[in-house]
C-alpha cells in the first residue's frame, strides 16, 4: 500500500511538472505587433532574441542559409538605434526601413 501511495505521488508530481511545462511552451508572440519601444525596453523578450528571430525570418525570405555573426550584431545595434528614436514604429517596419537599400 505504501508503495502505491509513493507511485501516485511521483506520478502526480510528474503530471504537474508536464502541465506546467506545456503551459509555458504555449506562449506565442506575434512579432508583427511588436513596437520599437517594446523591442528596446525588453517588454516582450530580450532584443537579442528578437533580433536573431528577425535575422532568421528575413534570411529565410531571401534564401540565405549562412549567418555572419558580426553582421548580425552590427545590424541588431542599427535596429536598436533606429528604434530608440522611433518608439511607436512596428519593429518589422523598422527592419524594412533600416535595411532596405
Amino acid at each position: 500500500m505504501l508503495r502505491s501511495i509513493g507511485k501516485i505521488i511521483v506520478l502526480s508530481c510528474a503530471l504537474l511538472i508536464s502541465v506546467s511545462a506545456a503551459t509555458k511552451a504555449q506562449i506565442t508572440i506575434d512579432v508583427a505587433k511588436i513596437t520599437c519601444d517594446q523591442f528596446v525596453l525588453y517588454k516582450v523578450a530580450s532584443p537579442e532574441t528578437i533580433a536573431i528571430w528577425l535575422n532568421g525570418y528575413y534570411s529565410g525570405k531571401r534564401g540565405q542559409t549562412v549567418v555572419e555573426v558580426a553582421t548580425l550584431k552590427a545590424n541588431a545595434k542599427k535596429l536598436r538605434d533606429y528604434c530608440l528614436a522611433n518608439g511607436d514604429t512596428p519593429v518589422m517596419e523598422a527592419v524594412e526601413e533600416v535595411f532596405t537599400p
